[in-house]
């Protein structure tokens, strides 16, 4: 089995091998993946370290690393909305929430790429999840244009907005909304919704098709149009600025308990 890091600040996940194809996920800088397949045309096919999602990416934004690399992936957390990496000597500038994957005193080595870095660390492993935090974390993505697919502060969707909040938290959610949302414990009613939580919508058809993180019962945060806030009622979404309602509500999920 081939390991492998993602070596540019955001890379495009694929449906199929070529540019013109979907976008369905995003790797972030230091991200792990294993390689599946190779391609045409510098393409080869992925599945996710952090949430087993597949698709196909550039072979040029990746680079193969050891086994010891892959499982020290996502430990450390970059935390200012752009960040500084010297990587192979040369700047680059990588979203919130990179991976500084095997990173030790400030050096990493990804077999013979080398990745330095002195910015501000975040370790999800000691976090204590409160609301305090939860809207730390969240409100960094404020303003952050939605796109389908994305993961990143340069551009977002909704499931991507609640898993990488959720990854500065150390719980791990999987990609879609649909799949998120047959997590967690069920909670059967908004009034008694905490920060954190997540609330799903769904469509006409009964599809889940939005997710957002509830700031109190009363309010949301979600990336719909940007990463926006909102009101929240038993009927779903509605948007601050329009007063039209958005999205209705289907289902409330917990997925960990709120520190004191």
């Amino acid at each position: 089995m081939k390991y492998a890091g993602c070596c540019v600040p955001v890379s495009a996940l694929r449906k199929e091998p070529s540019h013109r194809s979907e976008m369905v996920s995003q790797l972030l800088f230091g991200e792990c993946c294993t390689l599946l397949e190779y391609g045409t045309d510098n393409w080869v096919k992925i599945k996710c370290r952090y949430d087993d999602y597949e698709g196909w990416c550039q072979l040029s934004h990746v680079v193969e690393i050891g086994e010891e690399n892959f499982l020290q992936a996502d430990k450390d957390l970059t935390y200012d909305w752009v960040n500084e990496v010297d990587y192979n000597g040369h700047n680059m500038y990588v979203p919130l929430g990179s991976s500084l994957t095997s990173l030790n005193h400030g050096k990493a080595f990804w077999r013979k790429n080398s990745v330095r870095y002195s910015g501000k660390i975040w370790k999800p492993i000691v976090v204590k999840i409160n609301p305090k935090i939860i809207k730390q974390v969240a409100y960094k993505f404020l303003n952050t244009a939605y796109l389908w697919g994305g993961r990143s502060v340069f551009g977002i969707d909704c499931s991507g907005f609640s898993q990488m909040v959720y990854k500065f938290l150390n719980v791990q959610l999987p990609r879609d909304a649909w799949q998120q949302a047959e997590k967690g414990d069920t909670i059967n009613s908004l009034p008694k919704a905490v920060c954190g939580d997540l609330a799903f919508f769904d469509d006409e058809e009964g599809r889940i098709t939005h997710v957002g993180i509830i700031l109190n019962p009363h309010e949301i945060i979600h990336s719909s149009g940007k990463v926006r806030l909102d009101k929240i009622d038993n009927g779903g979404i509605v948007n601050l600025e329009t007063k039209q309602r958005t999205h209705k509500l289907r289902i409330i999920k917990r997925y960990f308990k709120i520190s004191n």
